[in-house]
């Protein structure tokens, strides 16, 4: 019948056929796929109407491969959506973006596809066509993606900059190719504080290496920012030679004590002393203490002039010897005092022992054996044989 009636350009009635026989009790789905095959070759703006109001009463397959003859795009969309065929209705918005896509509806079919692929394919896309909204995809792909592969596909496309907000966002899994990116961009914007802050909670990087980028900066914070990685790894020295560089001289002495190393300490205050720095050579006694030898920061303020300004330390270290001299001392005599305490106690309970020996009384004779006469008692016949 449908083909008696297009055959001779009927169109118009064919199609008020099919509508009326849409509100039958029993409809069969075959007129409801067919009203749709004819909205799709005739009457497309009353398509997507179609598509929405029945679809659970459509036959999806043909009318899949009929839209898609006929191009209309937006109806495919939704069509595969309804089939749950979303990495096809993705590719369909991607391919014809000026007829099929939309952002709210893409986000959402991304969420759902199967095949990872998809999602590089929609950040290229976005990338290409939409990078305003790039960052809100990325927030709702954030769980499905490998967050390396991402950096990778921007730092070859050269837009890491457009997606730092998303690098933050996934900074927390403390993933290097991450770390190094954000890191990166914190330094080519200058940014010290959000740098320091970033390796300071994240360590997963290439440590040194940054500290060797760092180290040439033109600005002091970030040299300082080099100097507090090699601290970090350990690299004292490199550390300490670049905040005298500097002329950070706190920094050197605080790297100077975490370190523990004497000889460090001892050039330190070696430096400060050959340059003439009365107060950092002070300043470097005190926290350097426990690493410097009183004999000699003695001799070297002496032999410099500079006896005034080591004196607090001088006065300091008599002070602790002093107490040191004073708490053997008084082990000594509290070791003495719990000897003769004891040697007290063992001849006390020695005078004891011997005061109950004597208050004891003297042994009882043996107990007398059956048949013998106990002692002072006259044998049985009286004496001398003689009975009474």
């Amino acid at each position: 019948m449908a083909e008696f009636y297009q055959a001779r350009g009927r169109y118009d009635e064919l199609i008020s056929l099919m509508e009326s026989g849409l509100g039958l009790e029993r409809s069969h789905m075959g007129i409801f796929t067919e009203l749709g095959i004819l909205y799709a070759k005739y009457r497309s703006e009353k398509l997507m109407e179609h598509l929405k109001l029945f679809a659970t009463r459509l036959n999806i397959p043909r009318l899949i491969r009929v839209c898609e003859e006929q191009s209309h795009w937006p109806e495919l969309v939704h069509l595969y959506v309804q089939y749950d065929e979303y990495d096809n209705a993705a590719g369909v918005m991607m391919e014809h973006s000026p007829d099929a896509w939309e952002h709210v509806l893409f986000k959402d079919v991304c969420g759902k596809v199967s095949n990872s692929e998809v999602h590089y394919r929609a950040l290229q896309f976005y990338l290409d066509e939409h990078p305003d909204l790039l960052n809100n995809l990325l927030e709702t792909l954030t769980p499905r993606l490998d967050h390396a592969r991402v950096v990778d596909l921007m730092r070859k496309a050269e837009h890491l900059p457009l997606v730092k907000p998303y690098l933050v966002s996934v900074q927390p899994s403390n993933l290097a190719a991450v770390n190094e990116a954000l890191n990166g961009l914190l330094i080519e914007e200058e940014d010290f504080e959000g740098l320091r802050a970033s390796i300071d909670a994240y360590d997963a990087f290439d440590q040194v290496g940054l500290a060797q980028v760092c180290e040439s900066h033109e600005l002091i914070e970030f040299r300082r920012v080099a100097s507090h990685l090699y601290k970090r790894n350990l690299r004292w020295r490199q550390s300490v030679e670049m905040s005298k560089r500097d002329k950070l001289y706190k920094d050197a002495m605080e790297t100077a004590a975490q370190s523990k190393d004497d000889a460090l300490a001892g050039e330190l205050l070696e430096f400060f002393v050959q340059g003439g720095h009365k107060e950092c050579f002070a300043a470097c006694l005190y926290h350097c203490y426990d690493l410097i030898r009183p004999d000699k920061a003695l001799e070297m303020a002496w032999m410099n002039g500079m006896t005034d300004f080591a004196m607090p330390y001088l006065i300091q270290s008599l002070r602790d010897y002093a107490s040191k001299v004073d708490s053997l001392v008084s082990e000594r005599d509290d070791a003495r005092a719990e000897a003769k305490k004891a040697q007290h106690s063992s001849a006390n309970d020695a005078a004891q022992s011997n005061m109950y020996a004597q208050m004891m009384p003297p042994a009882l004779p043996a107990p007398t054996m059956p048949g013998q006469s106990s002692p002072g008692m006259m044998p049985p016949g009286g004496y001398g044989g003689q009975t009474f």
